[in-house]
């Protein structure tokens, strides 16, 4: 009722005008993004998008001058009569070369955008990475704010923590759409970043718009949908005979079918050597061995068919994403528990519906989206053996190396979401979302039957409506007002004894000012609740038990932050980005060990509060000089004053949260050197410096620091690499060269579990793109 008055109010002012639409390329037919496009005679202006798009709405009917800028490509000015809405126009640039500094430009980059935005967001531009052998995760890793843990090396479990929240705190999607139901075989750290166009990190307050009940914050994967016509493929080979392969291609034709195939793969033996105390090998001191069963690949492909740009659709794509992966499992939680048969296999198999149309009724924009995961996940325990560090197995009876099993389960997710966006005028817009995601495992373990009738009940039932305001005054402030209304349904057992319900609201707000087109303050705070997830509850059936008792945990989240950047003498450039934050957290979900340390299992504290911030700043020196740092520190303090079955006051009162990274950073500087060897072939180098610094395993208050302390600490962190990128023919060849861990140290993000040590990589990449 209250869209309809809303729009009933509006709907009159909205229909005084017309809407002109276009795409922006360069010659090449390369889309441009962040291209400033001005209307000259009016006050209307609009930048181009990560597709090259354009919109200028409620223009009056006349003659204009359409008047575009982009670095490095001279003006373009075209005369346009508006007699009704229009769109189709193509502006095509063509580059100039000159000094980039003399260059005056109105357009931002999208990466720019969105992190003018009001919320505590950073983007990250992935194209930049094109030539790395980088996965998603490990460009998060930079970002400040952000702590990616890994218990390996290639395809290993990982736990990303963004500003003391992790795990399952933090939801993480594609092109706005939940990756809640992808499976294992489709994760951040197997995911090639030549697949994204950028990433964004949203910090503690999540939009409205993406439709989740995280805790601490999202990562938004930017694909972009690229509907230009091109090739992408690159091929890496490195230590531990690792290999990684990606092809990326789009063909579209004049009448708008299109065809789209993202490919990735990974493989990698992973036989890098570990350091082993007394504890792991019975002898008398430390001694390195190499792994012997930690073999990992993963295979997938990503197809999506259809049409774009169409008066009904802008985007209708039928897809499917198929793939799987085997992951050969050394260890549990800890070291001491050592694998050599156990492994696990999984697969993806998900077709997919995408539909987008920009003004399907004037001002209205509508997006929905479906998918459901027909995969299925699989646990092979069938060795009756226990295995050293020197790969000897010893016979055990009939228990399996961690419980005997060759369980088969299907998860089958299912997701389905839609929004709705209504511009009311230039400066105003409402949008409605709904997102709806299901979970039902069925299990088949052909080693112990029994199980499968106590595993045929295990379902989660997830709806999280959200409505939101907002309103923008381009380049002075804005404001962004949300809702959500969150409703679970979980079955454990049988529905007459196993069935629960639990409804949820939370609301927030996010506001920004800009002093000048240098400095921007910006404000966020958000009352958010989360539900336990299905893999907390029923467990993962490998490294983590459930917990049906868990309760849905909420917080209080506070975000200030500034943006700050300034040239001096149109050579220097600077910018400096800073953010405070502020969480108070009830019923926290956090993972803990369980009783025998060999896996994590999803806990409650009544509450634990956040404070800290992270910072980054970055300088550049013309065209060819770039560096930069980040820092970050959170205090994370236990507000649990009475634990179970203990009568006074708890010593773990007001102590600092265990196993979780408090202070850490990077650093980087790269040069890139134009025409070396030939005109149009550029080298870059480039240098990256990890920080973490030492913190506890388990709880400071308890235990003294001597060497022999049961609360046994993560240690310092400090890892140097380096690469170079020789691209030719204006980046249609690339060569890349890696080291990674240069020193060789030994490190860990999780306790003992030792991560790879030095590495040299090879990467080559070929890039082709063709006008349309």
């Amino acid at each position: 009722m209250l869209i309809f008055l809303i729009f009933s109010s509006f709907y009159a002012q909205a229909q005084q005008g017309y809407t002109l639409e276009g795409i922006v390329k360069s010659g090449s037919g390369e889309l441009l993004t962040g291209a400033g496009v001005v209307l000259q005679g009016s006050n209307k202006s609009s930048v181009t998008d990560g597709e090259g798009k354009f919109s200028i709405r409620n223009i009056p009917a006349g003659e204009y001058r359409l008047k575009v800028k982009y670095i490095g490509y001279a003006d373009r000015i075209q005369k346009v009569t508006i007699t009704g809405n229009t769109s189709g126009i193509q502006l095509v640039l063509k580059a100039r070369d000159n000094d980039l500094s003399e260059v005056s430009v109105i357009g931002r980059t999208v990466v720019q955008e969105t992190n003018r935005q009001a919320f505590n967001v950073t983007a990250v531009d992935a194209k930049k990475l094109y030539n790395t052998t980088l996965d998603i995760s490990g460009a998060l890793d930079r970002v400040a704010g952000i702590r990616v843990r890994e218990s390996g090396g290639v395809g290993s479990n990982f736990n990303l923590s963004l500003n003391g929240f992790s795990g399952n705190h933090i939801r993480y999607f594609i092109d706005g759409i939940p990756m809640d139901n992808f499976g294992s075989s489709f994760q951040i750290n197997n995911i090639p970043i030549n697949v994204a166009e950028r990433i964004e990190v949203y910090k503690g307050v999540v939009p409205m718009w993406l439709g989740a009940d995280a805790l601490g914050g999202a990562i938004n994967i930017v694909t972009g949908d690229r509907q230009r016509n091109f090739i992408d493929a690159a091929y890496a080979y490195g230590s531990f005979n690792t290999h990684r392969t990606v092809f990326n291609t789009v063909a579209t034709s004049k009448s708008g079918f299109t065809v789209q195939l993202n490919a990735f793969q990974n493989y990698s033996d992973n036989d890098y050597k570990v350091t082993l105390s007394t504890i792991n090998t019975g002898v008398k001191e430390d001694i390195k061995l190499r792994r012997f069963h930690d073999n990992y690949h993963n295979e997938t492909v990503i197809a999506n068919v259809g049409l774009v740009d169409k008066g009904f659709a802008d985007k209708l794509l039928l897809g499917i994403t198929l793939g799987k992966n085997y992951k050969e499992i050394q260890t549990g939680a800890r070291m001491e528990a050592v694998f050599g048969a156990l492994h696990r296999r999984g697969s993806i198999v998900m077709p997919s519906l995408k539909y987008k149309k920009t003004d399907l009724i004037k001002g209205l924009d509508v997006t929905v989206n479906a998918n459901y995961n027909l995969g299925y996940e699989q646990n092979i325990d069938t060795m009756n053996v226990r295995y050293d560090w020197y790969g000897v197995p010893k016979n055990t009876g009939t228990s399996g190396e961690r419980g005997r099993t060759f369980a088969k389960y299907r998860n089958n997710n299912g997701l389905a979401t839609a929004m709705v966006n209504y511009n009311i005028s230039d400066n105003q817009s409402v949008a409605l979302n709904n997102v709806f995601t299901t979970f039902n495992r069925k299990t088949n373990d052909l080693l112990n039957p029994a199980n499968n009738i106590s595993n045929l009940l295990k379902k989660t039932y997830k709806n999280v409506l959200g409505l939101g305001y907002s309103y923008n005054v381009k380049d002075r402030w804005s404001v962004n007002l949300f809702g959500k209304y969150i409703y679970q349904n979980n079955v454990n057992g049988t529905a007459a004894t196993g069935e629960s319900a639990i409804e949820k609201i939370g609301y927030g707000t996010a506001v920004t000012y800009y002093f000048n087109s240098s400095l921007q303050l910006k404000g966020s705070y958000e009352l958010t609740n989360r539900m336990p997830e299905a893999n907390e509850i029923f467990g993962d059936l490998e490294n983590m038990d459930g917990n049906p008792a868990l309760k849905p945990e909420k917080s209080d989240n506070i975000n200030l932050g500034l943006i700050y950047g300034f040239s001096l003498n149109k050579i220097h450039n600077f910018s400096i980005t800073a953010n405070a934050i502020y969480r108070q957290s009830d019923q926290f979900i956090y993972n803990r060990l369980n009783l025998n340390q060999t896996k994590l299992v999803a806990d409650n504290r009544e509450g634990v509060s956040t404070w800290g911030g992270d910072a980054e700043i970055r300088y550049s020196y013309k065209d060819w000089l770039s560096a930069g740092s980040t820092f970050t520190y959170q205090f994370l303090r236990n507000l649990q004053k009475y634990e179970p079955n203990y009568s006074a006051v708890s010593p773990l009162y007001l102590d600092q949260m265990p196993n979780i990274p408090y202070l850490y950073g990077n650093a980087d500087i790269s040069v890139s050197l134009k025409n070396v060897g030939n005109k149009n072939n550029n080298l870059s180098i480039g240098y990256n410096l990890l920080y973490v610094h030492a913190f506890w395993l388990y709880w400071p208050s308890l235990g003294g620091k001597s060497a022999n302390d049961a609360k046994r600490e993560v240690p310092q962190q400090l890892a140097h690499d380096l690469n170079f990128v020789y691209s030719m023919a204006k980046g249609r060849y690339n060569i890349g060269l890696e080291a990674k861990n240069l020193t060789n140290e030994d490190l860990f993000d999780n306790f003992s579990l030792q991560k790879p040590g030095r590495g040299f990589y090879l990467n080559l990449r070929y890039f082709f793109n063709k006008n349309n």
